[in-house]
């Protein structure tokens, strides 16, 4: 179904305690299940509750601790998510669950007690099909701060709502979601076919049918990044190749934001080729002075990760701001470098191998 009028449908409103599923896809998350599990089963809702872990091929003993976490209480149950992509294990375990709301939650975040409750009550004031709030970035390494910060600031990740939105109201896309069953079930759940940026497709759907996705800056989740250079790079990259093919498949749709990194790449291959000309002389004088203006992007955005990493929040030791200087820029490079792949030949098989070597050693 296609409207002109996103918001115009009212999604329904169970009633208060008819329950909750909570969903989880999980793969090598070992150092951060526990605490996430623990922070879900808190939830201060009334009605029954469920957290469905889709479990993936881990290498690194994460599921032995789902076994373990399960026989302790009887509302957690597992599935099998052998194939490990994320839109699949989502699937997967909301069709095992059983109750009309459901709220997505991952590994590596963890959510306040009252995080669901206020939630439910938004849904149920605004009508809203979904609703998330804010991601609150945080780490216990230099590194891992230094992630945060960038995931925080809105030159970080390009200004979404839930990277540090004030204002309630319709939004795009919902940082993971409290989602009412019937309308997944009417649009048809995650697609699978999308690897990465599964929530912003699913969000587009759901707006498309007309119902509201609602922000609210209330609400807020705490989010462990990845814990080192090369899972930064890989998760990254994986991210950029799908939001290409996101936006070939669906064009002007996507927000003017997702088209920053890849005008990076872009300035300093322009600036790369420049200089060499210049250097070589194989340009001179007025033609020279003209071309120089592909520095001035590549110096404005030098400025701008000069002033995130010697502003304040997160880290404010030495090593998280030199930390800084290195992780926006790798985060945009190969967010950037990865979106221009897939969308000058499509994402294909493309898929996040950040998490799948079970490692979790954090950076000093």
């Amino acid at each position: 179904m296609h409207v002109a009028d996103p918001g115009r449908r009212d999604a329904p409103v169970p009633a208060a305690d008819a329950g909750v599923t909570f969903v989880m896809p999980v793969l090598n998350e070992r150092a951060y299940l526990r605490r996430a599990v623990e922070t879900v089963l808190a939830q201060d809702v009334l009605g029954p509750v469920e957290l469905v872990l889709a479990l993936g091929p881990s290498s690194d003993g994460t599921n032995d601790v789902a076994r373990a976490l399960a026989t302790e209480d009887d509302r957690i149950v597992l599935v099998d998510n052998p194939a490990a992509d994320i839109p699949v294990g989502l699937n997967l375990a909301i069709r095992a669950g059983s109750y009309p709301t459901i709220v997505r939650v991952d590994a590596h975040s963890e959510l306040s007690p009252e995080y669901t409750r206020r939630a439910l009550e938004t849904l149920a004031r605004v009508r809203a099909a979904n609703v998330g709030g804010v991601m609150r970035a945080d780490g216990r390494t230099p590194f891992q701060r230094a992630v945060a910060r960038a995931y925080n600031s809105p030159i970080g990740l390009g200004g979404g709502a839930y990277h540090g939105g004030t204002k309630e109201g319709p939004a795009e896309s919902a940082y993971l979601g409290v989602m009412r069953r019937s309308v997944l079930e009417e649009v048809g759940y995650f697609d699978e076919s999308v690897r990465r940026g599964e929530d912003w497709e699913l969000n587009l759907r759901i707006r498309r049918a007309g119902y509201r996705v609602w922000f609210d800056p209330a609400l807020s989740v705490v989010y462990w990044p990845r814990e080192s250079w090369t899972r930064l790079v890989r998760q990254f990259r994986a991210t950029g190749a799908w939001r290409g093919e996101l936006v070939r498949r669906y064009g002007r749709r996507n927000s003017l934001r997702f088209f920053a990194p890849p005008a990076l790449v872009g300035s300093l291959a322009a600036s790369a080729v420049v200089g060499v000309l210049q250097a070589t002389r194989a340009v001179t004088g007025v033609v020279s002075a003209a071309l120089s203006v592909v520095y001035v992007p590549v110096a404005a955005y030098a400025v701008l990760v000069g002033a995130v990493a010697a502003g304040r929040g997160g880290g404010s030791g030495w090593r998280d701001k030199l930390w800084t200087l290195a992780v926006l820029p790798t985060m945009h490079l190969a967010w950037g470098t990865g979106f221009l792949g897939g969308l000058a030949s499509g994402a294909h098989d493309t898929v996040d191998t950040s998490r799948l070597d079970g490692r979790n050693t954090p950076l000093p």
